[in-house]
């Protein structure tokens, strides 16, 4: 993994040291570097743009500007000769002295000209100030402690953990939401302290104070006078660009190629952007699952058409036992959610350094289960359904149950249902102690924020933007980065291109998922690009068969994992109810592993275990 790190106060570049060799990146780069007033920054870089000269920090021509980065800047090239022509002179072929240039050029506006997906830091002599800023979608992570005469930061946890001005403790109210979510929700972490800056924001430091600000945010103005064809062009324009500017780099490019329609479309405007073979990437399991399998033939048959070079890695369930910790080691948090691109990684990485994703496409235009519920749900409540017009829009009559369920909702309240534990079932769980600690908590609170702020005026778009502006950077972002760079690996999304960002929230959500068809929009940019029935055919998606495998073949992991014993040895929950839940969980001979109770039941254990192998690394 690569990463920036650093510290103010009492300089020791030997402290830097250990910092950056947290930052466990196998590549050639690893600096650290005291630039004076008590300011060390620390580097470990994955070198993809510039291979030898961009090594960090980097400074401006006087030394008074340092910086330090973790991630790409994809349009640096069309920012340099802008800057050459206003007179600055660079040193370097590498998108990491852009940064120097462009804050010298334009102050603490410089980041809303950038293109890409970074984690910066800035030390300006001159101010004496630091200057942190995080992408504007959230790609890339980055942490900071303040405390005991000290500001630590890193791109990853780790970094700060290593340093002694710090001491670890569990932040309660994360965990609270982490049972709710599957993730911590940002700016809080699951360490006492240890805070994150949120996409599209820019913190300064100086004089012992930090001054916040968001330099860049979007609004959902839906245009409802747009028409379907227009929108679908504006799509593959914005798209292709976006693929464009990603296919930059000076090592081989390769592609995910998961069968879906988001990563089969990027990798056919890849195919128009080089004529070289592309290494593309293909995910599947050692059992015959009918839906991955499907999947499996897709990509195949996606790669056939555009001439890939193409990879499979077929997993078994027993790399879940077995990489349990260095998962959780790559986020330092407990996380439950999806982390298929930890396994497929170590496929890649024998191939390429970097490769695109289709990550982001079922966010912005509407695929997910909350997603197919919004639209319906609002007419539901307005004036009821029938069963003609439940077909119609593409629903069944189980899902005219969930419909039911929620009549009675507020969009947040429904939302906030949709989560693993309840209010009420967390209470239960947790020890008679615990309960104490806990009082004023509530994940629905932070959902009702999450809609409070929004801007959109439809059911749909409300849904979609409290998700990718709530929890989509701490959970499919985070997984996506952090598990990729774990075996050195550069994802990049083109569908995070904040132009196609900003456009997308204009399309109104009846374009979005139209009669029961999901990116129903999307589909329709794809026409040329892709078969009809790679186009429209079901996918479920880049998700590990958990449910199958903890009931199958891992219950003697599960059990050891939860026993009593080390439940008690952190004290947060209550021992017989986690063994309630095991033993009825455990208790039928052939469940209905697609079914929203056991799935529910499955996502409880699995967020219990991974609780308890990251307390255990950490704290034990």
């Amino acid at each position: 993994m690569c990463g920036i790190c650093g510290f103010s106060g009492q300089p020791d570049e030997r402290l830097i040291k250990k910092m950056t060799d947290t930052l466990e990146h196998r590549g050639p780069d690893d600096e650290g570097f005291y630039v004076g007033d008590g300011i060390n920054l620390g580097m470990r870089r994955l070198s993809i743009i510039d291979l030898t000269g961009g090594r960090q920090p980097i400074s401006n021509e006087d030394k008074t500007v340092w910086v330090v980065f973790n991630g790409e800047i994809f349009n640096y090239l069309e920012l340099k000769d802008d800057l050459e022509k206003k007179g600055h002179i660079f040193s370097t072929k590498s998108d990491t002295e852009t940064i120097v240039h462009l804050y010298e050029e334009y102050g603490l506006d410089f980041p809303v000209r950038l293109n890409g997906m970074f984690a910066i830091a800035i030390w300006d002599c001159r101010l004496g100030k630091l200057i942190l800023v995080r992408d504007q979608i959230g790609i890339k992570p980055l942490y900071y402690f303040f405390g005991g005469g000290n500001f630590i930061f890193g791109s990853e946890i780790k970094a700060i953990l290593a340093h002694p001005g710090y001491k670890k403790e569990i932040e309660i109210e994360s965990l609270h939401h982490y049972l709710s979510l599957k993730h911590t929700p940002a700016p809080k972490t699951m360490f006492k302290g240890i805070f994150s800056l949120v996409p599209g924001e820019l913190i300064s430091i100086s004089n012992n104070k930090i001054k916040k600000e968001k330099y860049w945010d979007f609004e959902y103005k839906e245009n409802n006078e747009i028409e379907e064809k227009e929108a679908a062009q504006k799509i593959i324009k914005l798209l292709s660009d976006s693929v464009r500017l990603r296919m930059r780099s000076d090592v081989t490019v390769g592609a995910y190629l998961s069968g879906g329609l988001d990563s089969s479309l990027v990798l056919a405007l890849m195919s128009e952007c080089t004529k070289k073979p592309i290494n593309t990437f293909c995910l599947g399991y050692e059992e015959k699952f009918e839906n991955k399998l499907d999947d499996l033939n897709a990509a195949r048959e996606i790669s056939k058409l555009y001439k890939t070079c193409h990879h499979e890695y077929i997993m078994s369930w027993k790399e879940i036992p077995e990489g349990i910790d260095d998962v959780i080691g790559a986020f330092d948090e407990p996380f439950a959610a999806v982390t298929s691109t930890f396994f497929i990684s170590r496929l890649i990485k024998k191939y390429v350094k970097v490769a695109l994703s289709g990550d982001g496409g079922d966010e912005l235009f509407g695929s997910y289960l909350s997603h197919r519920l919004a639209s319906p749900l609002e007419s539901f409540q307005a004036s009821g359904f029938d069963e003609a017009a439940l077909k119609d829009i593409g629903l069944s009559l189980n899902d005219e149950k969930i419909l039911r369920r929620f009549k009675k909702m507020k969009p947040w309240q429904w939302r906030s249902q949709l989560s693993v534990f309840s209010e009420m079932e967390k209470k239960v769980f947790y020890s008679k102690k615990f309960k104490t600690r806990i009082r004023g908590f509530d994940t629905g609170k932070l959902w009702r924020g999450y809609f409070a702020a929004g801007t959109s005026r439809d059911a749909l778009n409300k849904v979609l933007e409290a998700e990718f502006k709530g929890v989509f950077p701490d959970q499919v972002l985070s997984y996506s980065d952090k598990l990729s760079m774990a075996h050195s690996i550069e994802l990049r999304p083109p569908f995070l291109d904040t132009r196609l960002v900003e456009f997308a929230a204009t399309i109104p959500g009846s374009l979005k998922i139209k009669r029961g068809s999901v990116k129903y929009v999307l589909k329709q940019a794809a026409q040329g690009y892709l078969p009809a029935h790679i186009i429209n055919r079901p996918k479920e998606g880049f998700i590990l068969p958990l449910n199958y495998w903890l009931f199958k073949n891992m219950r003697g992991f599960v059990e050891e994992a939860l026993l009593s014993k080390r439940l008690k040895a952190h004290g947060l929950f209550d021992p017989n109810i986690v063994k309630r839940l095991l033993g009825c969980y455990y208790s039928s001979s052939q469940p209905a592993f697609s079914s929203e109770e056991f799935t529910r039941m499955s996502n409880k254990i699995w967020e219990l275990v991974v609780f308890q192998r990251w307390w255990e690394k950490y704290f034990l």
